[in-house]
């Protein structure tokens, strides 16, 4: 007997419609698994027959043949084991239903029969939203509040395998996932404030710009100067995520299985923070078993990487892709996965290998061991750090200033303003932020006047910049107008735009 279930496969962060086929025959006991399974998956087949006894079937003592279709796809998980459970106990006769092609299922079975939460159930969800299948999407109840993210998916969740057989049977009803509600929120609660910060007032002012349209930041300064600090603090200036971004951000942590299972709901900006010595599959994205890494993590939000030229420089390298397509692309033998990576990337690296280069303290390096040092960073990369901001020794008087600088509500409040502004003049396009400004979009939405036009030229042609440079230029300046709510680029919105760029010359070019 053949018995047909519906289930779904990720592929990068997608997710696409699976078949599985059992066909119970008579023959030697066997039991195969076939359609490009993965190892993982494979092991589906002692979880399924342990499951399948423990909940008071039998599990047939003959030839089972279990096929995921289509075959072309690699399927990865152990997502497949209750359709798998449910097809074998369907196509033995211990069940008869007309449910299982109603519905599609999805849940990893412990060897008593209960669920256990999976990984990957929003972009499930997503997926049945989008091909507008009016079916049942079943559930484990540890992804309850996962799934109720979509509302628009009618889904149910149930405990343990005899659950889903009763429900099939029509003898019970599964539990109807309730919505999950979104309140919004920027944490800033949590995240430290910008009050706190002695002091670096020009590079409060770079980190505002850095939010406002989300560009890239290259911070530079002494040990102890508040590179750190300041990073840290960026998130609690950034407006709240609107619920296309939670949904966006919250399905690259549920394919990396990072989901909270007490707030399945990534609703704060991200800040990643990785180590030096991370791996470039850990950053980048990648590993045998392709998964989202750091720059995916990070989407919406912010990427910090300090001690910048000690990273590994294949790792470092690999970023200039994703920094200037938004997106990073892990190719295989057998797929191709895609994943999103529009953040602001911050930066911070010392000066020299001293770090006092430049400083009031006597630098001990030598002019080789500093070109050295600098050279860890290529001119590609250098080329797409919007600002830098160069940070210096905070003095005692400042440090002692019992005043408060400005308060992160104050700086969000501006940020906040500012990206409406972008929302409503690019709400015709593609893009949402000044930083994903393409060519054709930054010479019709960043215009200049005769005297703006010819100090752009002076400066463009001394310091011999790039065509990438040019545009990065005018994008922080859109990005400073519209934090000064002014329609068009003036004079010194360009020329601080400028100022960001001064630390090249200095320190690559001298």
């Amino acid at each position: 007997m053949l018995a047909t279930l519906n289930t779904l496969v990720l592929t990068g962060i997608e997710a696409r419609p699976v078949q599985v086929e059992v066909d119970i025959q008579n023959g030697l006991p066997n039991f195969d698994l076939v359609g490009l399974a993965s190892q993982a998956t494979r092991e589906a087949r002692e979880r399924v027959r342990s499951a399948v006894k423990n909940s008071g079937f039998n599990f047939p003592n003959r030839k089972i043949i279990v096929n995921l279709a289509p075959a072309d796809i690699k399927k990865e998980g152990s997502h497949f084991d209750l359709a798998i459970a449910l097809g074998i106990i369907i196509a033995s006769g211990q069940i008869e239903s007309d449910m299982p092609d109603k519905c599609f299922w999805a849940g990893e079975l412990s060897l008593d029969g209960s669920l256990r939460g999976v990984p990957g159930i929003l972009p499930m969800a997503l997926e049945l939203m989008k091909s507008n299948d009016d079916k049942y999407f079943i559930v484990p109840e540890a992804n309850r509040q996962e799934a109720g993210l979509v509302s628009e998916v009618r889904s149910l969740a149930a405990w343990n395998l005899l659950e889903v057989c009763q429900f099939l049977q029509g003898d019970s009803a599964l539990s109807k996932v309730e919505p999950t509600a979104y309140t919004g929120g920027t944490g800033s609660d949590n995240i430290p404030d910008f009050a706190d910060v002695k002091g670096q007032e020009m590079a409060k002012r770079a980190l505002l710009v850095t939010a406002a349209g989300l560009h890239n930041l290259l911070l530079i300064g002494p040990p102890g100067g508040g590179k750190t600090m300041l990073a840290r603090r960026v998130p609690g200036i950034m407006p709240e995520m609107s619920r296309e971004e939670v949904l966006e951000t919250t399905r690259i942590y549920s394919v990396a299985g990072l989901l909270n299972p007490d707030h399945p709901m990534v609703d704060v900006r991200p800040f990643r923070a990785p180590h030096k010595n991370a791996s470039s599959a850990s950053v980048i994205g990648g590993g045998k078993i392709p998964r989202p890494g750091e720059i995916s993590l990070a989407q919406n939000g912010v990427l910090f990487l300090d001690e910048f030229p000690e990273f590994n420089r294949d790792l470092l390298e690999a970023l200039r892709q994703p920094l200037e397509d938004k997106i990073v692309t892990i190719a295989r033998a057998q797929a191709t996965h895609s994943y999103p990576a529009n953040f602001g990337l911050i930066a911070s690296m010392n000066p020299c290998p001293c770090g006092f280069y430049g400083s009031e303290v006597e630098c001990k390096c030598t002019p080789l061991q500093i070109q050295k040092y600098l050279g860890r960073i290529s001119g590609p990369l250098l080329d797409r750090m919007d600002l830098h901001v160069e940070l210096p020794r905070v003095n005692f008087e400042q440090l002692r200033d019992r005043e408060s600088g400005e308060s992160s509500a104050t700086m969000r409040e501006k940020v906040t303003i500012a990206r409406e502004i972008q929302h409503k003049r690019f709400a015709r396009y593609r893009i949402s932020l000044n930083s994903e400004m393409r060519p054709a979009d930054v010479k019709k939405f960043c215009k200049l006047d005769e005297e703006s036009e010819r100090l752009l030229k002076n400066v463009f042609d001394r310091l011999q910049m790039s065509a990438r440079a040019h545009d990065r230029i005018l994008k922080v300046a859109r990005s400073i107008a519209d934090l000064e709510q002014s329609e068009n680029i003036k004079m010194q919105h360009l020329g601080e735009a400028l100022q960001y760029r001064s630390l090249d010359r200095k320190y690559w070019r001298n």
